[in-house]
């Protein structure tokens, strides 16, 4: 790769830290106002930081090589470590995509949090603050800060206020499977920054870039890297966290979860280019756990009876097809994947929405407690209905094109591979399809279902936003492919053997 393709463009502004700062900024004043407040202001905050990532997507130039918005400035000197922020075509459009989730999040929980609600706002600001430093840093330090800083929230998210019975002991679950995945990415980091001149330690991201082929622990950094990013997708057969948390936590701060898969990104962004000729060597593999995970998760989901554990293993199948298109190392399946990734926001994200909705009326998500939905709440049917359909890839939904450029990739290298992709996909509709008639078809069997009331106007918004957006992208694809084109091409080129 051409060394402009790493060029790094400074704004005028510091828009990446205003947005990174405003949401801690809004954390500290939620939890000092009086509780009926502290949602008006965590949705305020979340509302201006939307605006900010909307500011920044739309200044971005999609035609320029390399990082812009960047900041850099130092940090731990005698290391070499600096706060160091930009995005490029392939992280910029998770910016408003993470703060519009994190916005309908907020309003899905505005009556549904009664205790320790100033804790429980600043909490889902200060994870949003964490992720998107995730798809902002370049500095891998600062990376595993924002990473790992990302667990906290999420462990009190959890086990607070979860549903479920076991809900503390899936937030412990969640926190130790992460963290032994942390140390992974920490041990991998630090072999890379070993990788430079002696005695100058190398934590910059454009700058372990061009060393990256020279590192003689590339297949180690690899592993490592597979294994802490792995666990975060998941990758089969590091998901058993998976299953047991849509269960336990509240359904709105398991939509960040599921919405926002940072492991693939991970995977995307570090773990092929930190290490090319490994990943080049180990290409068979990084498919094979890709193929488990997609058809291991549809038969999975196919013999559940409850609506969100589906939703797991549905999500488990889908990345599994994502992880499939990165491993491909072509234009197809790059593109494919950070466009399904970014389908998962919307998608994913509100059908946890609107299960959580379904679980505040009935008590329950579990087939044989459910039916006749249809007839009492049809909002609720429709909206879940059409984003079953994008979560099997329908044409017209944004999630065709992500899933066609999947396929292709799959079927242009590994023909077999992408004929049992396609089985999956298969699969997919049919447990989605059959979980839909089990639980919104027939009659209402329970009094509970017929004395319940459709969404309402706070809640149609949420969804019908999310629909709006699954739907316009779905029709014009190409605004998002755009922004990523140049950015795919530069990662192809860090992939190719010189």
């Amino acid at each position: 790769m051409e060394l402009s393709s790493m060029a790094l463009h400074s704004a005028d502004f510091s828009w990446l830290s205003l947005l990174l700062l405003l949401l801690p900024l809004g954390a500290g004043i939620t939890l000092m106002i009086p509780a009926v407040t502290a949602r008006w202001v965590a949705l305020a905050i979340n509302l201006i930081a939307f605006i900010v990532a909307l500011m920044i997507a739309v200044g971005f130039d999609s035609h320029l090589h390399g990082f812009q918005y960047v900041e850099k400035y130092a940090w731990i000197k005698g290391l070499n470590i600096h706060y160091f922020l930009g995005v490029d075509g392939i992280s910029v459009l998770f910016l408003p995509s993470t703060t519009l989730l994190f916005t309908a999040v907020i309003l899905a929980s505005w009556n549904s949090i009664n205790q320790l609600r100033n804790l429980y706002f600043a909490l889902i600001l200060i994870l949003e603050c964490a992720i998107l430093g995730v798809f902002t840093s370049l500095d891998t330090m600062l990376f595993i800060l924002f990473w790992e800083v990302s667990l906290i929230p999420l462990f009190f998210l959890i086990s607070l206020w979860g549903v479920g019975a076991n809900r503390r002991y899936a937030g412990v679950k969640y926190v130790l499977f992460m963290t032994a995945g942390g140390l992974a990415l920490l041990f991998a980091f630090i072999l890379l920054a070993l990788g430079g001149e002696a005695g100058n330690y190398v934590f910059s991201y454009p700058e372990l870039l061009k060393i990256a082929k020279d590192n003689p622990y590339q297949s180690v950094i690899f592993f490592l890297l597979l294994f802490g990013f792995g666990v975060k997708t998941p990758l089969f057969p590091m998901h058993t966290w998976l299953p047991v948390l849509p269960q336990e936590g509240h359904p709105a701060s398991i939509a960040t979860i599921v919405g926002l898969k940072l492991g693939a990104y991970g995977l995307l962004r570090f773990t092929l280019p930190m290490a090319p000729d490994a990943a080049q060597s180990f290409q068979g593999l990084m498919v094979g756990f890709g193929l488990m995970g997609v058809i291991y998760g549809s038969i999975a989901a196919l013999n559940q009876s409850n609506i969100r554990r589906m939703l797991a293993f549905s999500s488990l199948s889908h990345v599994g097809l994502i992880v499939i298109g990165i491993a491909t190392m072509s234009p197809q399946g790059i593109q494919g994947a950070v466009f399904q990734l970014l389908n998962f926001t919307m998608v994913a994200g509100g059908l946890f929405l609107l299960t959580g909705f379904l679980y505040q009326r009935v008590g329950s998500t579990d087939v044989v407690s459910l039916g006749g939905i249809a007839k009492t709440m049809p909002l609720l049917t429709a909206f879940f209905f059409f984003l079953a359909l994008a979560n099997i890839g329908v044409p017209a939904t944004s999630s065709f094109p992500a899933e066609l450029l999947l396929i292709l990739s799959a079927l242009g290298h590994y023909t077999g591979v992408g004929i049992a992709v396609l089985v999956g996909i298969i699969l997919s509709a049919s447990y989605t399809l059959e979980l839909f008639r089990k639980s919104f078809l027939g009659e209402c069997r329970h009094e509970a279902i017929i004395d319940a009331q459709d969404l309402k106007k706070r809640e149609i918004f949420i969804v019908l936003l999310m629909c709006f957006i699954v739907l316009f992208f779905g029709l014009f694809p190409q605004l998002i492919l755009e922004t990523m084109e140049v950015s795919t091409q530069s990662w192809i080129g860090l992939m190719i053997k010189q």
